[in-house]
């Protein structure tokens, strides 16, 4: 008996190699973006981009080939997508929350988030999912933990998105410290504004153009971006609350930085002497 190619299998061939060439050409362009880009982060967004445009290309030939009657697969599609949205709600919100984050783009992959009371910088956004590299939790000053957490993609409809580097890579930070009312608090603050504004020359120029560029897009006006130390009269001293900004991914080593060069400075001073609780008996 001679072999017969019904269309039925005609359209599994045809779907089979639409299906194998799309893949080999994703492979192909990945491979020229791997050797011709050389930044991490555009690397990562153009292979992302390669493999959805092979996807959703494939899966409409795929659907055009096998689609003979459109009124009556509509309907069944229609029947079936209905129940699999009530069964599987949270799923689709996820991928709701993937296009979202691919049009709105309150996120992108190398960016510092936080969603809920997760923390991290993000190293991957998928499907379903949103992958961050850890930082904070049992670690102190937003450092990176070495954990890697997937998040569903849901949650961004759920919970407040914080993005700490998207358009202004820098943010405020603070150093407290309490002298004793015996101190010369005015030196003491003389001190640690010279130190802050000493680091803030390394970053002025730099940190000026970003929020010109930030003002382009977002109402946001700064109206002062050097240094301020604030004082206030506490119960075992004056404290005095030096405010700067920092880069958002160098913060500790700045605040370290800083801490040393105050602490050394003190030290040198006699005036100065550091509050703590103390009590005192008196007859």
């Amino acid at each position: 008996m001679p072999f017969e190619l019904t269309p039925h299998m005609l359209r599994v061939f045809i779907s089979a190699t639409l299906t194998l060439l799309i893949y080999f050409i994703s492979l192909a362009v990945i491979q020229v973006v791997n050797r011709k880009m050389t930044d991490l982060k555009r690397r990562h967004t153009a292979r992302k981009t390669t493999l959805y445009i092979a996807t959703f290309l494939a899966i409409g030939l795929v659907g055009v080939i096998w689609i003979e009657n459109l009124r009556t697969v509509s309907v069944v599609i229609s029947v079936i997508g209905a129940g699999i949205v009530v069964a599987l709600g949270d799923v689709f919100l996820s991928v709701a929350g993937w296009f979202l984050i691919l049009i709105r783009r309150p996120f992108d992959a190398g960016d510092r988030i936080q969603i809920g009371d997760l923390k991290g910088d993000v190293i991957d956004v998928r499907l379903f999912q949103t992958s961050l590299l850890e930082i904070g939790n049992w670690v102190n000053e937003d450092q990176s933990t070495g954990r890697i957490v997937h998040i569903s993609n849901n949650l961004i409809f759920k919970n407040p998105v914080y993005n700490f580097t998207k358009g202004f890579e820098y943010l405020w930070d603070e150093i407290k410290i309490v002298v004793t009312f015996e101190s010369d608090w005015k030196k003491a603050e003389e001190i640690m504004l010279e130190r802050a504004q000493h680091e803030a020359q390394k970053t002025g120029a730099e940190m000026q153009k970003r929020i010109r560029k930030m003002a382009e897009r977002y109402l946001i006006f700064y109206e002062k971006l050097t240094p301020i130390v604030y004082t206030k009269i506490v119960g075992n001293g004056i404290e005095l609350s030096l405010r700067y900004l920092t880069e958002v991914k160098k913060r500790r080593q700045c605040q370290d930085c800083l801490n040393r060069a105050i602490l050394d400075d003190f030290g040198k001073n006699k005036s100065i002497t550091f509050a703590y609780t103390t009590y005192r008996i008196v007859k």
